[in-house]
Protein backbone atom coordinates (compact mmCIF):
# COMPACT_ATOMS: atom_id res chain seq x y z
CA UNK A 1 0.00 0.00 0.00
CA UNK A 2 1.63 3.14 -1.13
CA UNK A 3 1.37 6.03 1.43
CA UNK A 4 -1.01 8.57 1.20
CA UNK A 5 -0.12 11.95 -0.41
CA UNK A 6 0.53 14.61 1.65
CA UNK A 7 -1.47 17.91 0.98
CA UNK A 8 0.05 20.84 0.56
CA UNK A 9 -1.00 24.31 2.38
CA UNK A 10 -1.27 27.08 -0.47
CA UNK A 11 -2.40 29.65 1.46
CA UNK A 12 -1.38 33.22 0.09
CA UNK A 13 -1.80 34.30 3.74
CA UNK A 14 -0.35 32.98 7.18
CA UNK A 15 -3.09 31.68 9.63
CA UNK A 16 -2.44 31.86 13.20
CA UNK A 17 -4.57 30.04 15.58
CA UNK A 18 -7.22 32.56 17.32
CA UNK A 19 -10.95 32.20 18.52
CA UNK A 20 -13.14 34.95 18.12
CA UNK A 21 -16.80 34.88 17.23
CA UNK A 22 -17.61 35.58 14.18
CA UNK A 23 -21.43 37.15 13.23
CA UNK A 24 -22.25 35.92 9.90
CA UNK A 25 -25.58 36.57 7.60
CA UNK A 26 -26.39 35.53 3.81
CA UNK A 27 -25.65 38.05 1.55
CA UNK A 28 -29.01 37.05 -0.42
CA UNK A 29 -30.21 37.51 3.32
CA UNK A 30 -32.64 34.64 3.54
CA UNK A 31 -31.53 34.17 7.29
CA UNK A 32 -33.45 36.88 9.26
CA UNK A 33 -30.42 37.70 12.09
CA UNK A 34 -27.27 36.51 11.85
CA UNK A 35 -25.40 33.18 13.01
CA UNK A 36 -22.40 33.76 15.23
CA UNK A 37 -19.65 31.16 15.00
CA UNK A 38 -16.04 31.01 16.85
CA UNK A 39 -13.35 30.98 14.91
CA UNK A 40 -10.49 28.45 14.95
CA UNK A 41 -7.95 30.78 12.76
CA UNK A 42 -7.67 33.77 10.80
CA UNK A 43 -5.43 36.12 8.52
CA UNK A 44 -6.26 39.21 6.36
CA UNK A 45 -6.84 36.09 3.42
CA UNK A 46 -9.71 34.89 5.60
CA UNK A 47 -11.12 32.28 8.54
CA UNK A 48 -11.68 28.31 9.62
CA UNK A 49 -15.14 28.89 11.53
CA UNK A 50 -15.93 26.01 13.42
CA UNK A 51 -19.58 24.96 12.27
CA UNK A 52 -22.33 22.09 12.23
CA UNK A 53 -24.84 24.42 10.18
CA UNK A 54 -22.72 24.24 7.10
CA UNK A 55 -22.96 27.20 3.80
CA UNK A 56 -22.55 25.93 0.76
CA UNK A 57 -19.11 26.44 -1.27
CA UNK A 58 -19.49 29.20 -2.93
CA UNK A 59 -21.58 31.22 -1.34
CA UNK A 60 -21.38 34.73 -0.07
CA UNK A 61 -21.72 35.86 3.51
CA UNK A 62 -21.45 39.11 5.27
CA UNK A 63 -19.15 38.83 8.12
CA UNK A 64 -18.73 40.78 11.39
CA UNK A 65 -16.26 40.14 14.37
CA UNK A 66 -13.78 42.41 16.47
CA UNK A 67 -10.46 41.53 16.92
CA UNK A 68 -8.48 41.13 20.52
CA UNK A 69 -7.20 45.13 20.28
CA UNK A 70 -11.27 46.48 19.93
CA UNK A 71 -10.53 47.11 16.31
CA UNK A 72 -14.37 46.08 14.64
CA UNK A 73 -14.10 44.31 10.84
CA UNK A 74 -17.10 44.12 8.68
CA UNK A 75 -16.62 42.59 5.28
CA UNK A 76 -17.87 40.16 2.99
CA UNK A 77 -16.51 36.33 2.89
CA UNK A 78 -16.80 33.27 0.34
CA UNK A 79 -16.94 29.88 1.52
CA UNK A 80 -13.99 28.22 -0.06
CA UNK A 81 -13.85 24.81 1.63
CA UNK A 82 -16.54 22.88 4.06
CA UNK A 83 -15.64 20.03 6.73
CA UNK A 84 -18.04 17.68 7.60
CA UNK A 85 -15.36 16.55 10.52
CA UNK A 86 -13.95 13.71 10.14
CA UNK A 87 -10.38 11.43 10.71
CA UNK A 88 -8.60 13.81 8.53
CA UNK A 89 -10.63 16.63 9.71
CA UNK A 90 -9.79 18.71 13.02
CA UNK A 91 -13.43 19.62 13.57
CA UNK A 92 -16.63 20.43 10.81
CA UNK A 93 -16.74 23.74 9.68
CA UNK A 94 -16.38 26.10 7.19
CA UNK A 95 -13.16 28.00 5.30
CA UNK A 96 -14.09 31.68 4.43
CA UNK A 97 -12.25 33.79 1.73
CA UNK A 98 -12.27 37.97 2.72
CA UNK A 99 -13.28 38.94 -0.78
CA UNK A 100 -13.79 43.06 -0.21
CA UNK A 101 -11.57 43.48 2.97
CA UNK A 102 -10.12 47.17 3.32
CA UNK A 103 -6.80 47.45 3.07
CA UNK A 104 -7.11 49.15 6.69
CA UNK A 105 -8.80 46.03 8.09
CA UNK A 106 -6.06 44.15 6.05
CA UNK A 107 -3.52 45.68 7.97
CA UNK A 108 -4.74 45.34 11.75
CA UNK A 109 -5.26 41.86 10.50
CA UNK A 110 -1.89 41.57 9.52
CA UNK A 111 -0.99 42.80 12.74
CA UNK A 112 -2.51 40.89 14.81
CA UNK A 113 -1.26 37.93 12.88
CA UNK A 114 2.51 38.48 12.29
Amino acid sequence: MSPSPVRRDTRQHARVDLEILVSVSDAAHKLRKPIRFASTDLSSGGAFLRADLLFEVGEVLDVEFRLPNGRHIKTQGRVVRVSRGGPKDRSSGMGIEFVDLSAEDRAAIDTRTS
